[in-house]
């Protein structure tokens, strides 16, 4: 089932409060160099000694959260539900790796951005990402809940 936004019921109630705001158009970069630390051998995502695909979407989950940082109100956050990004070019150890992200549409909880990245070379990556503005409190009592609710990691 799927809430009145359109997310999972799981992202928090609809009750009547101030929303966060954040404006289509806002952007922001972080960066990062490739290292041993953050290669595909290193993150077992694959053998080679290039800038790995998850380290590739870290990153630019890093910029979706620097950019949606400011519009949130107190006990706030928000919480990445999608991702559909393509790993278009391999950066080496030594490469200088920039990621963006832009919003692109705000429809109540749920926001929509733009994410790409870049090296010396060009992009190396490009798509979007979706995030969910929830209160950090609920989410995490509910993350316990449901811990304590008889799920448990295999042993």
């Amino acid at each position: 089932p799927q809430t009145q936004a359109g997310l999972p019921p799981w992202v928090g109630g609809l009750g009547a409060r101030r929303m966060a705001t954040f404006t289509v158009g806002d952007e922001a970069s972080v960066s990062t160099k490739v290292c041993e630390a953050n290669t595909a051998i290193a993150m077992k995502s694959g053998s080679l000694p290039v800038f790995a695909t998850p380290s590739l979407v870290a990153l630019m989950e890093e910029a979706a959260c620097k950019v949606l940082q400011g519009g949130l109100e107190a006990g706030e956050t928000t919480v990445g539900t999608k991702m559909d990004v393509s790993h278009d070019a391999a950066s080496g150890v030594g490469a200088n790796i920039k990621a963006f992200a832009r919003v692109d549409e705000v429809d109540g909880k749920k926001t929509t951005l733009l994410v790409w990245a870049s090296d010396e070379a060009g992009i190396v990556g490009r798509g979007s990402h979706e995030r969910a503005t929830v209160k950090a409190e609920r989410l995490v009592a509910k993350a316990k809940e449901r811990l304590h609710g008889g799920l448990s990691c295999p042993q």
